[in-house]
């Protein structure tokens, strides 16, 4: 008998981590590997919010603090969430985790019954449907394809609703897409949530700063307040700071969901790291310009990776709203035949044959829901992101006409 608990089967592991394990062992057998897998910005740290951190150990910072997160941080965040949200809270209405994953995490963990429902709009990010499952709900994908900007429509929304729905998860902008939802689109999709008061709202606004051309980042209860005492707000420091190894992530909402949320986490891990935290807190109430820096450096590697993927020969890529990726489309390669014989029979044997061809690794498309496509992450310098689509161009170009053809 197996030690190993059923839930298990439930889940599969994180197809992006999968891959960055993979790129890892690939480059010490000595391959050359351009790794645009990860989610993960290049850029270091900022300076200010590194010396912060170096304060709260010189202070001796270094003790347990409060499960849910500390005083200062807390309303650092209240005051993020009033000067860039227009949203008010209270303390006991914050919750800060290990990370934004761990926040939605006990978010399901604390409401999800056997059965319940949870709307998630696909492309997704890999770790929605899997969180649901472990907590015993019912996953329930909407399909948003590319001639739909990758977004869920009111329509979409208002036929998966059933009274079994507990959450709708929106992510905007979205991992995997870049896909932004504007504040009509949002509109929209809160007309149909207050026509049904027992479906709550959980957003992942973790790529919030990273928007580009002008689009304009709003989250659903800033857009529709009726619907503030049914929303959970998560965000984090992972990706507008470059903190991904920090593993800071809060949310806002209402407080007998923030205690519950907080009974699971003092169960688990406890409180986040306090020597992070009080990073964070200077993160988030320190000066903001740098963001505006980095937001030309990554619109500058989009428009980069954008043109030259549709040069290549199969492959079509939309140009996201925000984020740092792109999800372009390899139908055109589906069929076709590799130089050394294999039929590309789906998005990840087209990976597959990127990574193994050229040296080049990204995440395919089923991995969030939606074929065919794949995910790269353009959070890496001009230079790799320049030479990896050169790469991807010649794989496609080395394509021989298709399966029947052969």
């Amino acid at each position: 008998m197996s030690i190993l608990a059923s839930r298990l089967s439930r889940i599969k592991p994180s197809a992006t981590l999968a891959v960055t394990s993979k790129v890892t062992a690939l480059k010490a057998e000595g391959r050359d590997i351009l790794s645009l897998g990860a989610g993960e910005p290049d850029f270091d740290t900022p300076d200010f919010i590194k010396n912060a951190a170096k304060a709260a150990l010189d202070a001796g910072q270094t003790k347990y603090t409060d499960v849910s997160g500390t005083p200062a941080l807390k309303d650092a965040i209240i005051a993020k969430f009033k000067r860039e949200n227009n949203l008010t809270y209270t303390r006991d209405q914050i919750i800060v985790g290990t990370g934004g994953k761990q926040v939605l995490y006990n978010a399901l963990m604390a409401t999800l019954n056997p059965g319940d429902e949870v709307i998630i709009p696909a492309p997704y990010w890999v770790s929605y449907p899997d969180m649901t499952l472990l907590a015993e709900g019912v996953p329930v994908i909407v399909d948003c394809p590319a001639t739909a900007g990758f977004k869920m429509t009111a329509s979409q929304l208002s036929s998966a609703i059933t009274p079994k729905t507990k959450w709708v998860i929106l992510n905007s902008p979205s991992n995997p897409t870049g896909a932004g939802y504007t504040r009509e689109e949002i509109k929209s999709l809160t007309d149909v949530l207050l026509k049904h008061p027992h479906v709550w709202v959980m957003t992942d606004d973790i790529y919030e700063h990273l928007s580009y051309d002008g689009f304009a980042f709003t989250t659903p209860a800033e857009v529709e307040p009726q619907l503030y005492d049914r929303t959970l707000t998560v965000n984090g420091m992972s990706k507008a700071y470059s903190m991904t190894g920090w593993r800071i992530g809060y949310a806002g909402g209402p407080k007998e969901l923030i205690k519950a949320m907080g009974v699971i986490q003092g169960q688990s891990t406890s409180n986040a790291s306090s020597i992070s935290q009080a990073a964070a807190t200077e993160a988030l109430n320190g000066d903001q310009s740098f963001l505006k820096d980095w937001v030309v450096s990554f619109k500058a590697r989009r428009d980069l990776v954008v043109s030259m993927l549709n040069q290549a020969n199969g492959i079509s890529c939309p140009r996201p709203e925000g984020a740092f990726y792109v999800y372009p489309s390899c139908a055109g390669c589906i069929g076709k035949v590799t130089p050394d014989g294999k039929v590309i029979t789906n998005d990840e044997d087209f990976v597959t044959y990127l990574l193994e061809s050229e040296g080049v690794a990204c995440v395919h498309g089923a991995a969030f829901g939606l074929s065919p496509h794949f995910r790269i992450s353009y959070a890496t310098s001009e230079k790799i992101l320049e030479e990896a689509c050169r790469r991807i161009q010649r794989a496609c170009a080395t394509l021989k006409g298709n399966a029947k053809a052969a």
